[in-house]
C-alpha cells in the first residue's frame, strides 16, 4: 500500500491572440524588432484545483482567459510577455484568490516565458500593462 503524497494539482488551458507589439529598447542585433510587428501570442495558462471534481471547469476558465485577451488586445503595445503574464495574472487572482497559477506566454509558440505565480502578491491590472 503506498501513502499518499501532498501534491499540488493544476488544470491548464491554452489560448490564442494575434496581437501587435514592439520593443523600443531592442538590441541592435535585433533592432527591427524596434517596429511594430505582429505575433500569434500562445497562452497556457495553469491554475490550482482543490479536488478530483474539477472545482474550476475548463471550459468556463478558457472562456474567462479568452475574455482577458479580448479585453488586452489594443493594449499590448510596448509590453513583454512577462508584462502580459502580470496582466493576466491580476485578473485570475481576483476571480479565484488564494490559488497557484503559472503562465506561459510565447510568440509564435516559439519563444516565451513561464511565470510561476505560486508565492506571488495580489497585482493590479491598471499597474500591469505600460
Amino acid at each position: 500500500m503506498y501513502g499518499l503524497v501532498k501534491m499540488t494539482n493544476y488544470i491548464w488551458v491554452t489560448a490564442e491572440k494575434d496581437m501587435l507589439h514592439r520593443y523600443p529598447n531592442a538590441p541592435r542585433e535585433v533592432s527591427f524588432l524596434k517596429n511594430e510587428h505582429r505575433h500569434n501570442f500562445k497562452f497556457k495558462i495553469y491554475i490550482e484545483i482543490f479536488n478530483n471534481n474539477r472545482d474550476i471547469e475548463f471550459i468556463i476558465f478558457q472562456r474567462f482567459i479568452k475574455g482577458i485577451l479580448f479585453k488586452m488586445a489594443k493594449e499590448v503595445n510596448t509590453n513583454s510577455c512577462e508584462d502580459i503574464a502580470n496582466y493576466i495574472h491580476s485578473f485570475i487572482v481576483e476571480k479565484y484568490p488564494n490559488r497557484k497559477i503559472g503562465i506561459e506566454v510565447s510568440e509564435d509558440g516559439e519563444n516565451g516565458v513561464f511565470m510561476d505565480y505560486s508565492q506571488s502578491q495580489h497585482l493590479n491590472s491598471d499597474a500591469v500593462l505600460k
